[in-house]
């Protein structure tokens, strides 16, 4: 009973993986993996399975737990929607083309570092998840070729997570430091900086050598009639609103202290107000309206992301994930060999719990506030991720919009994040150690 949970989460884990080989998608795979974990802690807390925080006979002890994990659950998913509907109506207003128009090169080496950094610097003002929804949309009306649009996207998500990773509000993990106390705002962006940038840089430099040649920029759609065209104004106002309103959710946050799905949701209500005033007696336009773009929502991206953190959590309240966290530090000891392992095991399970785990174990009186290993867990847990394609945030909606198949990027990508990952941790020992 002891091992069955964990067996299940890798048996589902396989599935995901292996998504297209078996033509199972990896949304039911996942779905399936998080109820039956939730099931197997509910039967094996009735055969004497020991579990942190519950006492024999204690009722709804499993409820309560899955109902606390939902709210945190539902807030990723709430915001994952509101972002991609706000994302989708500047797509339906033609407002990405203002920006698509002004990228005059189709050379894959400039395009790729222009568009790195470009996702590097805004995954710290704004955050990885809502970056990687926001470039993934670009790269479709810059990308005919599939593979090519694949690699981009793997090396999107490398750059959202690295951005994330020195900025407080850049990734839910230094979010969770940051408002914890374990580390300072301006501290985190002093030493976490740098070796985020080398996380970047070797990988762009690797895939400089593999690129060569020129992109083929996707066929118009058709050409649309007079009564069809998008005026300037409109498209102008979209993008200025739909950016601004995903500009201003951290900015929301650390004023009302609220949910940052409350931000987004904030700004997707702003635009669907003006978009109903803009479309007011022109029923042409209805499949501009925030309606129509509803049901262009990938939700099978979001059932997949539910599955994910419903298996991820079980496994936590299970307290699997605090004795593997005791281990690593039993085993192992060193401040930097327990974060690097943290950091890689991110990338198979969620970050935000083995970083809550760490923070759990040790408080402030044995790594003080922006200390070696408050700040290297924030490196390494925002970075760490990028290995897999469902180690981050980041990662699974990119998966999820532009439908990258896991084994692909595992042969492609992983090693170019992996190469980042490392050197990043050796420019932070070369600062620091």
């Amino acid at each position: 009973m002891y091992l069955l949970m964990p067996a299940l989460f890798l048996i589902g884990y396989l599935l995901i993986a292996l998504e297209h080989p078996i033509r199972i998608d990896k949304s039911a795979s996942a779905l399936l993996t998080g109820v039956v974990c939730w099931t197997i802690l509910t039967v094996g807390m009735g055969h004497g399975l020991e579990i942190p925080g519950y006492s024999p006979g204690e009722e709804h002890f499993a409820e309560h737990s899955l109902l606390e994990h939902l709210s945190g659950i539902a807030s990723i998913l709430f915001f994952l929607m509101g972002a991609m509907t706000i994302v989708e109506l500047i797509d339906a207003h033609e407002g990405f083309s203002i920006i698509t128009e002004k990228v005059r090169t189709t050379h894959k080496v400039k395009l790729l570092w222009g568009l790195s950094f470009l996702t590097f610097f805004l995954s710290a003002a704004l955050d990885n998840l809502t970056t990687a929804i926001v470039m993934a949309a670009l790269l479709r009306k810059l990308i005919k070729d599939k593979e090519s649009l694949w690699f981009f996207a793997g090396m999107i998500v490398i750059a959202a997570n690295a951005g994330g990773a020195w900025s407080p509000i850049g990734d839910v993990t230094t979010i969770m430091l940051w408002i914890g106390g374990q580390v300072t705002a301006l501290n985190i962006v002093k030493e976490v900086f740098l070796p985020s940038v080398v996380c970047l840089l070797i990988p762009l430099a690797a895939a400089s050598l593999l690129l060569k040649g020129n992109l083929e920029r996707p066929e118009a759609a058709g050409t649309p009639d007079d009564e069809d065209l998008v005026p300037p104004f409109e498209q102008n106002l979209i993008l200025f609103l739909g950016v601004g309103s995903l500009l201003f959710v951290p900015v929301f946050k650390s004023i009302t202290h609220l949910p940052p799905f409350m931000g987004i949701l904030l700004g997707l209500g702003v635009l669907w107000l003006v978009t109903e005033l803009l479309n007011t007696n022109r029923m042409h336009h209805s499949n501009r309206s925030v309606v129509a773009v509803l049901r262009r929502i990938d939700v099978p991206s979001v059932l997949f992301f539910l599955g994910i953190l419903l298996a991820v959590a079980a496994l936590e309240t299970a307290g699997y994930l605090e004795e593997l966290a005791e281990v690593l530090d039993n085993t192992f000891g060193s401040i930097y060999t327990v974060n690097i392992l943290i950091g890689l095991l991110s990338s198979v399970v969620d970050n935000v719990p083995l970083v809550a785990g760490a923070m759990g174990m040790y408080p402030l009186t044995v790594y003080p506030q922006d200390g070696v290993f408050w700040e290297l867990l924030a490196y390494c847990a925002g970075t760490g991720g990028s290995v897999l394609i469902i180690g981050s945030a980041a990662g699974v909606a990119i998966m999820g919009i532009l439908k990258i198949d896991f084994i692909w990027y595992l042969k492609h990508i992983s090693w170019l994040a992996l190469l980042g990952y490392f050197g990043g941790v050796i420019t932070y020992y070369l600062i620091n150690g």
